[in-house]
């Protein structure tokens, strides 16, 4: 099954730890992040968190992020020095849709004596990225799930992203070779999804990727015409990265990889609306398009949204779909449903798509 490689730049060399203690592995980092006395700021306790490519671990007043060291067919966090690039890079991009979230990298140093510490010293074996904890039951998917999302809330995030995009520079992009991405994109996502392992519907995928294939050629004109709105966006925008405080905060952009990144506005506003409709909130489609739409003046055609948000349930499916070869997982079926219920939604809205939008 062909899968996209990751393509990372050649980070500087940066000092590593010295030879009289074995380097630790990640339980060893992981344990000793996980006790409050690891830390130069008093806390009454640690919340490890572990993410797909990640630990997060919670303070009382911030967050610090330790990147796994892990290569996956898109991205690549393989080394020390890899991984203090992308804490960087991290820092740099998610600084462009937050205030005083994004404090900095922060090192883990190893003394010849074998013991951690985070502070700077040459004996880096890891970085960190150091943040403000932000406040749990603001954030889109809680507000979503407990039903207590409004339009004025939601349509404040989403001015804030609209403004973003305004001020972005577009990215030379050419119409064919945009619609073409999408076109490669509908046959990767088929490949992976009808994977025997997966227990997917073959039928059903193979369905999908058909009507897909019809709309990428009926819309063909108006993809070529979106060619023009490229910048380099967010990459990930879901509701759980959006916090709806004093001033909308954004969070955690995609930071591996820039030609995620590069997006039609309108194609992640309707990822976004996507993921409030998967989590309940359906309604929060028309207002994140009509709020983009007075801001911007663009009014992006609905049949094209529609096409970018079954295209992205596809893109959810697969990367669901991937977690069912992560050696430590444990539970299969859930991962199984949530590919299921992307793959309903993506048929959703491609018969949405030939419907007019």
């Amino acid at each position: 099954m062909p899968i996209p490689q990751a393509t990372t730049p050649a980070p500087a060399p940066v000092p590593v730890a010295g030879l009289g203690a074995p380097a630790p592995d990640l339980a060893a980092k992981v344990a000793f992040l996980s006790r409050p006395a690891a830390y130069p700021e008093p806390t009454s306790r640690v919340q490890p968190v572990e993410t797909h490519m990640s630990w997060v671990f919670l303070l009382d007043r911030h967050a610090y992020k330790l990147k796994k060291p892990v290569r996956l067919p898109y991205l690549d966090f393989s080394t020390v020095a890899l991984r203090r690039h992308f804490c960087g890079e991290e820092v740099r991009l998610n600084r462009r849709l937050s205030d005083g979230i994004y404090l900095g990298v922060v090192p883990l140093v190893q003394d010849d004596a074998g013991t951690l510490r985070l502070a700077a010293g040459a004996a880096a074996v890891d970085w960190l990225v150091r943040m403000r904890r932000l406040p749990a039951g603001r954030m889109l998917d809680r507000l979503v799930v407990d039903g207590t999302l409004t339009s004025t809330d939601l349509a404040r995030a989403v001015t804030r992203l609209a403004w973003f995009y305004r001020a972005s520079p577009h990215v030379p992009t050419t119409p064919d070779a945009y619609v073409a991405r999408f076109a490669h994109a509908i046959d990767a996502n088929a490949e992976a999804l009808a994977w025997p392992a997966y227990g997917l519907p073959a039928a059903d995928v193979a369905a999908l990727s058909t009507l897909q294939h019809a709309a990428l050629a009926r819309l063909a004109p108006l993809l070529a015409a979106r060619a023009g709105r490229v910048v380099e966006a967010h990459g990930d925008l879901r509701p759980e990265h959006v916090c709806v405080e004093g001033e909308p905060q954004v969070i955690d952009t995609l930071e591996f990889s820039r030609d995620l990144r590069l997006l039609d506005p309108a194609d992640e506003l309707g990822y976004l609306a996507l993921e409030c409709e998967r989590q309940g909130a359906a309604w929060a489609r028309d207002v994140i398009l009509a709020t983009y739409s007075a801001l911007t003046g663009d009014a992006p055609p609905d049949a094209v949204v529609a096409f970018y948000q079954s295209h992205r349930a596809c893109v959810r499916a697969k990367l669901a779909a991937w977690h069912l070869d992560d050696d430590g997982v444990r539970e299969r079926a859930p991962w199984t449903a949530r590919a299921a219920h992307y793959l309903r939604l993506a048929r959703r809205w491609i018969d949405a798509c030939a419907a007019g939008g």
